[in-house]
């Protein structure tokens, strides 16, 4: 027997990996199948070169445990080691010193094992034992066993074993023994070794016989080893990509296309990318790209390491120029993680492109569950905005589609504005806000249907992009003043009518939301009441709802304007029975209010063409009675009018209405509009 120390500068490298590797501890199944995976694709090698003259049948992996004894088993019939190489391999592990290694590394934790080809050393993380048995593929080998219980002794013996190959035997410790479960082993193998290139196998298959599932004897092997991103995109059919898709997402819808990656220089890369179906009101579902190096699973996590708005993509990437066990942050600075991120979205915009070119009408189609993606792409990277703008959509209430440059040239003659500025009408909900759609359409305007969730931040963005445009929503203004012309229209009611009118109109209106009431001179063919919300108003509150760091706004009440048209018939009507019931007292208010108005003004003149000191205590107490008087006469007209519009059911069933067209009318209000409304009629 041979004993000895293992040839590391510290003697506290096995506590250091377990206190180190504990939130990864899982790994060390993959670092286990990775080795034996190595080896016996070197036997194959070398059987291909001539170097190995024995027999190759059966090169599956087998994956066993053993509950009671407490051990998990890896293994393979690879190439096996000789005792010199186990020597080597194993108990010659060189670190500069013990201070550099705990000072440079112990805060990355995922780097440390892949860093120091330490794969096999992470079996100690979850064992009080560890045991090698291995035969070498070269003639007259002696088979040997190395036994190490987590300390820097080991110890080495000849042993029998009948075949080549290597079994690496772990003796969990009772930190770990969630891992002797048969359905956390089989967790771990599906999610790390679930499309390696050897067949790994583990427990046997099972079918239903007799009532009851039974044993058949067979292996069950739990991976795929040619996994069709390794195959050659000619070598694929449609159903091959949808059947992967399939396996790798069950219960997943499927997806709406797909992109093949197949790159050797400078970097190379295999892979594939889907376009999952993403609603508009969607719950974004990232972690869908699996990572792989050499068809081993590194990582689901890939925020950083692709562009953001790739995450949404489902898929696999494959590149052997990804490191198998570095940390988040190392991938995200190293440079070839960088040029795969911009080979990656180049990509996908050219495979977009393509699509659009050579099929539009399939393109238009699937443009509802695309435009999320795109638009996130087109908000997060300026490269793939300048691609994706070539084919990214409009789409407007008539379900018509259009890029940017064909939209513009549409909408140009009509929808300019006396700025010479364009604008872009749009709804956010063709249902509720049809009312204001149908009156633009009526003025020759075209709208878009803007639902989306990010809809709000691509306007800011296209704002900012497009040269003089603006987008506006339709329901945001009365249809006159959506987009300014150098039109002007006469109001067949006065100023102060409509001063009066206010008062009578603003005492009805009954709401949590905040209302402005402004009178605009319409047509007298448009609506009598009206409802809009400012655009930039309703804006901030949506992209503070959103998290677009506006939260003050997000706080405030929503405020609409309660626009009322002095030019209909109707509100003419109410302004000609106010004057005919309470005229005279208008009357007799507006003298007495005129006159304050008058000595207040003179007086004020006077005390300009004084100096602060020089005008007496008098005066100003004369000044402040007066204005006193004013407050009194003003509220007195004030209350006036709200009272004759409280009792006023037209009015109220004005705003009733305005409310309905909008689809802020409900609950009792709704069911008081209907009684009134039958009432009148």
């Amino acid at each position: 027997m041979q004993t000895g120390k293992i040839g590391v500068t510290t003697e506290n490298i096995f506590p250091i990996i377990k206190k180190f590797l504990y939130s990864d501890h899982e790994i060390f199944l993959r670092e286990l199948i990775s080795n034996a995976v190595d080896a016996t694709q070197k036997l194959k090698t070398m059987a291909l070169a001539g170097d190995y003259k024995g027999v190759i049948t059966d090169t599956t992996i087998h994956v066993s445990f053993d509950k009671k004894k407490k051990t998990i088993t890896v293994s393979d019939k690879g190439i096996g080691m000789t005792k010199e190489e186990l020597d080597k391999y194993l108990n010659q592990i060189a670190f500069s010193s013990a201070n550099d290694f705990l000072d440079k590394y112990k805060d990355q934790i995922n780097s440390i094992i892949g860093h120091f080809g330490l794969g096999f050393y992470s079996a100690f993380m979850v064992s009080d034992k560890v045991e090698v048995i291995t035969k070498s593929y070269q003639e007259g080998a002696q088979a040997v066993k190395w036994s190490c219980d987590g300390s820097p002794e080991f110890s080495m013996d000849d042993v029998e074993k009948e075949t080549i190959g290597t079994d690496v035997i772990l003796y969990i410790d009772k930190e770990s023994k969630d891992f002797l479960e048969e359905s956390k082993i089989e967790q771990l193998l599906k999610k790390y070794c679930k499309f390696l290139p050897v067949e790994i196998a583990f427990g046997v298959e099972k079918e239903w016989k007799d009532g009851k599932m039974v044993e058949t004897g067979k292996d069950k092997i739990i991976n795929n080893t040619k996994p069709a991103w390794t195959l050659k995109p000619a070598d694929l059919k449609e159903e091959d990509y949808l059947s992967f898709y399939r396996e790798l997402y069950p219960a997943g819808d499927e997806p709406l296309f797909h992109i093949h990656l197949n790159v050797d220089y400078p970097f190379k890369l295999t892979g594939i990318l889907y376009f999952p179906k993403i609603k508009s009101n969607i719950e974004i579902q990232k972690n869908k790209i699996q990572l792989y190096c050499n068809q081993v699973f590194v990582t689901d996590s890939v925020e950083g390491i692709v562009p953001e708005f790739l995450t949404l993509l489902h898929g696999v990437i494959d590149s052997p120029d990804i490191p198998l066990n570095v940390s988040r942050s190392y991938l995200q600075s190293d440079s070839n993680v960088k040029k795969i991120s911009a080979h990656i979205t180049k990509k996908v915009a050219d495979r977009l492109n393509d699509i659009f070119k050579n099929n539009r009408e399939e393109f238009e189609k699937k443009w509802d569950n695309l435009k999320l993606f795109i638009e996130y792409g087109m908000m997060t990277e300026e490269k793939f905005y300048e691609k994706a703008s070539k084919f990214a959509l409009l789409k407007n209430t008539e379900e018509k589609y259009f890029t940017f440059e064909e939209y513009e040239k549409i909408i140009k003659e009509n929808q300019t504005d006396k700025n010479n500025t364009l604008i872009y009408l749009y709804s956010t909900n063709k249902t509720d806000q049809f009312t204001y759609i149908e009156k633009a359409k009526n003025k020759g305007y075209d709208v878009l249907i803007l639902d989306g969730q990010l809809d709000v931040h691509l306007i800011n963005q296209l704002e900012s992009k497009l040269k003089d445009t603006r987008f506006v929503r339709v329901d945001s203004d009365v249809v006159d003043k959506l987009i300014l012309k150098e039109e002007t229209r006469e109001s067949k009611l006065s100023v102060e009518q409509q001063d009066d009118l206010k008062s009578v109109f603003s005492v009805r209106v009954k709401s949590k939301e905040v209302y402005n009431v402004v009178f605009e001179t319409l047509d007298e063919k448009e609506a009598p009441v009206i409802i809009t919300q400012s655009e930039f108003m309703r804006r901030m509150k949506e992209m503070a709802q959103m998290g677009g760091g506006m939260n003050f706004y997000g706080e405030l009440p929503d405020s609409y304007n309660l626009v009322v048209n002095p030019n209909h018939q109707l509100v003419i009507k109410i302004s000609d029975d106010l004057k005919a019931e309470e005229g005279v007292k208008l009357t007799e208010n507006n003298s007495e209010r005129t006159k304050i108005k008058e000595e207040i003004a003179f007086m004020e003149q006077e005390h300009k063409k004084k100096k602060a000191d020089e005008i007496s205590q008098l005066e100003k107490d004369d000044l402040e009675k007066l204005r006193k008087e004013l407050t009194t006469v003003e509220n007195t007209r004030k209350d006036l009018l709200e009272s004759y519009g409280a009792s006023n059911n037209l009015v109220k069933q004005l705003i009733d209405l305005a409310l309905l067209a909008n689809n802020m009318l409900r609950g009792e209000e709704l069911s008081i509009f209907v009684k009134r409304s039958v009432e009148l009629l």
